[in-house]
C-alpha cells in the first residue's frame, strides 16, 4: 500500500473519530447542579404583593436579562403567553439553528420559579430536550440566577438573586398564566 492510501486512510479514520467523539459528548448524559436551599420567610420583614400581567413579567424579565448580560449580545429572549417561551440560536458546523423552548412554570415554595420544559424546537432536527438544555447550558453565557438542568429537563430561576437593589428581594407568590394572574411580593427588611 504506498503512503498516500495510507495518508487517506489516516485521516478519514481521524475525521469519523472526532465525529464519532462528538456525537458522545453530545448524546452522554447531562449532569444538573443541585437547586439551592428553599428560604422562607420568618415573617419579620414588610411584604409588598404586586400583581402583573403576562405583558409586564415578560418585560421585566427581558430587562433583568439584558442588565445581567452587560452590554453583551442577548443569548435568550423571554416571551410569556400560553406559557413560558425562550427563543435562543444556536451554531452548529457554523450554521445557526433557532431554538425554541415551551416551559410550564411551578412556584416553589420558596418563591422562586422552574421552568418545566414542555416542548422544544431546534429548526428541523429532532433532538431529544435533555441534549438542547445541555448544549444551552455549556454554549450560552446565561445569567447567574437562570440555572439550567438538563437532566430533569428544567430552568430554574432563583429570583432572590436578582439584584433590585441592595435590599429588596423577590419572590413569586402565584404564577397562573391561564387566568393572567402573576403575583410577585417585594421583601422589604425590617430595620
Amino acid at each position: 500500500m504506498n503512503r498516500w492510501k495510507l495518508s487517506f486512510f489516516a485521516l478519514a479514520g481521524l475525521i469519523v473519530a472526532a465525529v464519532a467523539y462528538l456525537i458522545f459528548l453530545i448524546g452522554s448524559p447531562a449532569s444538573s447542579e443541585p437547586l439551592p436551599d428553599a428560604k422562607v420567610l420568618d415573617g419579620s420583614d414588610y411584604v409588598l404583593e404586586v400583581e402583573a400581567t403576562k405583558e409586564d413579567f415578560e418585560g421585566i424579565a427581558n430587562t433583568y436579562i439584558k442588565k445581567a448580560m452587560k452590554g453583551e449580545p442577548l443569548p435568550v429572549k423571554m416571551e410569556v403567553g400560553k406559557d413560558v417561551t425562550l427563543f435562543s440560536e444556536m451554531t452548529v458546523f457554523s450554521y445557526t439553528l433557532p431554538v425554541i423552548m415551551h416551559f410550564d412554570p411551578i412556584v416553589r415554595e420558596d418563591g422562586n420559579l422552574i421552568l418545566k420544559q414542555s416542548s422544544m424546537e431546534v429548526g428541523q432536527l429532532n433532538i431529544p430536550p435533555s441534549t438542547v438544555l445541555k448544549i444551552l447550558r455549556d454554549s450560552v453565557k446565561l445569567p447567574p440566577w437562570m440555572i439550567v438542568r438538563p437532566k430533569e429537563e428544567e430552568l430554574f430561576i432563583d429570583l432572590s438573586k436578582i439584584a433590585i437593589s441592595d435590599d429588596l428581594q423577590v419572590r413569586a407568590k402565584t404564577f397562573n398564566l391561564e387566568e393572567n394572574e402573576i403575583i410577585l411580593e417585594i421583601i422589604i427588611p425590617k430595620e
